[in-house]
C-alpha cells in the first residue's frame, strides 16, 4: 500500500478529497489543485458548491483568480454528492467542531462525516483529520467508525491520521501554502505518506509527530498557550484602570526587552474559531483523567467576563457625563473578532452588543467587512456608511475591532464619547472625548 501510494503521489494520479469547504478546506483545496492533483471538494451546502463551480470565492485568504482557473482546468471540482468519495484516495477532514450550549466538544461533524467516508472507503486509501479536536479522536473515534463501517483495517488496507489546520484569516504574510505542518499518523508508514503528500502541495516543513494524539494536543497547546497568555493581559489591563495606569504604555515598555518576553494585548474578549474554543476541549478531556487544568479554566472566565467588564466601563463613561446606558445611542465600530477580516465566528463585539441591549441602550454597528450578523435566529444589520453626521448622533462609540480602513481622526473629531478596547486611536493627538481599555 505504502509503495501504491507514493506512486499516485509522484504521478500526479492520486485523487484528494476535501470535507468541508470552509475557512480551512477551501483554501487547503485550492493548494492541492494548484499543484495539478485531481480534488473533489465535498460540501453540503449547496450554495458554497455552486459558486465554487462557477469560479466564485467566498473566502478572503483564496484568491478570486486562482481559485476560477483551478475550476476552470479542472483540477478543482466542488459537489454535495459524497458517493464521489469512493474515487478519492486520499481524503481531508476538514469540518467545524464547535461547542455544544453546555460549553462541551461537539464532534458531530466529525462523526457524520467519517460515517459518510466509510460507506465509500476504499483499499489504498488516506484519511486525515484536519478539524482541531481533543486528544484522541483520531484513534479512538475516527479509527473504529472506519473499521467497523467500511470492514476495511486501519494500517493493512487504509492509512488515517491528523495533521491540525493552521489557517490565521488575513494574515498577510502566512498563508496555508507556507505555514508549517504538524503530521501525526498511525503507524509509520501513515506519517510517511502523509508526509509525502503534504511536502507536494505545500511550500512549508512538515514536521512529523510519533502519534495523532500528539498532534491533536500540539494544536490545543497553540491556542490555549494564546488564551492563556490573553487571560494574564486581560486581568493586569483590569488592574491597571484600578491603579490609573496604561496597561498599553506597560506592553509597550515590556516589550523592549529582546528575549523572555512576547506582547499579548488586551481587548473586549476573545473571537475567531480555535481560541476561545480549544481550551474547553482540553478541559473537558482532561476531566476524564480525574485533572483540573485550573490555570486555564481560570484564563478561560476572565476572557468570558471581557464584554461585560466593557459594559461595565462604558457605563461609567456615560455617567461621568450624567447619562445611563439605557436609552443611550451606541455604536459598536467591528463585528468580526479580529481586523481586517469578515469572519466573525465567536466574536466578543457580538455579546457586547447581546449586553448593551440587556440594559436597554440604543445599539448599532458599522463594520465595512460585515454588512450583517447572523446569531442564532437573530439577524442584525450594520449602517452602510459611517459619516461625521452619523458619528455625532451617537451618546458612546466603542471601538471593539481595530480595523485599518476607518478613519478614525474623522471619528475622534465628531464623536461625543469613544471607548477604545484596542488602542486603535493611540496616535491621536486629541483625546479629550477618548477612553482606552
Amino acid at each position: 500500500m505504502k509503495e501504491i501510494l507514493l506512486q499516485k503521489i509522484k504521478n500526479r494520479d492520486i485523487c484528494v478529497g476535501v470535507v468541508g469547504l470552509g475557512y480551512v478546506g477551501l483554501p487547503l483545496a485550492v493548494e492541492i489543485a494548484k499543484n495539478q492533483f485531481k480534488t473533489l471538494g465535498f460540501d453540503i451546502n449547496k450554495e458554497k458548491v455552486s459558486l465554487i463551480n462557477a469560479g466564485i470565492n467566498y473566502i478572503q485568504d483564496v484568491q478570486n483568480e486562482t481559485l476560477a482557473e483551478v475550476v476552470d482546468k479542472k483540477f478543482l471540482y466542488a459537489t454535495t454528492d459524497f458517493s464521489c468519495l469512493k474515487s478519492c484516495n486520499f481524503i481531508i477532514i476538514c469540518v467545524p467542531t464547535p461547542l455544544d450550549k453546555h460549553q462541551q466538544p461537539d464532534i458531530s461533524y466529525i462523526r457524520s462525516s467519517v460515517e459518510v467516508i466509510s460507506q465509500y472507503l476504499e483499499k489504498n486509501t488516506v484519511v486525515v483529520l484536519e478539524s482541531t479536536t481533543y486528544p484522541g479522536t483520531t484513534e479512538d473515534l475516527v479509527k473504529s467508525i472506519l473499521e467497523e463501517k467500511s470492514g476495511l483495517k486501519c494500517e493493512t488496507d487504509f492509512y488515517l491520521g491528523f495533521s491540525p489546520e493552521r489557517v490565521d484569516p488575513g494574515n498577510k504574510t502566512y498563508k496555508t501554502h507556507n505555514t508549517p505542518k504538524v503530521v501525526g499518523g498511525i503507524g509509520k508508514d501513515a506519517n510517511f505518506i502523509i508526509a509525502e503528500m503534504y511536502r507536494e502541495v505545500l511550500d512549508s516543513e512538515i514536521f512529523e509527530v510519533s502519534s495523532p494524539a500528539v498532534a491533536e494536543m500540539e494544536k490545543i497547546l497553540e491556542n490555549t498557550y494564546r488564551n492563556v497568555n490573553i487571560g494574564l493581559i486581560n486581568e493586569m489591563a483590569m488592574l491597571c484602570n484600578e491603579m490609573g495606569i496604561s496597561i498599553w504604555e506597560v506592553i509597550d515598555a515590556a516589550k523592549t526587552k529582546p528575549y523572555g518576553f512576547h506582547a499579548f494585548y488586551p481587548g473586549p474578549g476573545l473571537g475567531g474559531h480555535c481560541i476561545p474554543l480549544d481550551p474547553c476541549y482540553l478541559s473537558w478531556k482532561a476531566r476524564e483523567y480525574g485533572f483540573h487544568t485550573t490555570m486555564i479554566e481560570n484564563s478561560m472566565m476572565i476572557n468570558d467576563r471581557m464584554p461585560e467588564y466593557c459594559i461595565e466601563r462604558a457605563s461609567k463613561l456615560l455617567n461621568s457625563f450624567g447619562k445611563s446606558l439605557n436609552g443611550s445611542k451606541v455604536l459598536i465600530l467591528g463585528i468580526s473578532y479580529k481586523e481586517d477580516v469578515a469572519d466573525y465566528r465567536e466574536s466578543p463585539a457580538i455579546k457586547v452588543i447581546q449586553a448593551l441591549i440587556r440594559e436597554k441602550a440604543l445599539v448599532n454597528f458599522y463594520d465595512p467587512y460585515v454588512p450583517e450578523y447572523i446569531n442564532g435566529e437573530v439577524v442584525m444589520e450594520g449602517l452602510t456608511e459611517i459619516t461625521p453626521q452619523i458619528t455625532a448622533s451617537y451618546d458612546l462609540v466603542i471601538i471593539t475591532t481595530a480595523h485599518t480602513n476607518i478613519d478614525y481622526c474623522m471619528i475622534q473629531e465628531n464623536a461625543n464619547l469613544i471607548f477604545d478596547t484596542r488602542n486603535v486611536m493611540k496616535n491621536i493627538v486629541k483625546r479629550d472625548n477618548i477612553e482606552v481599555l
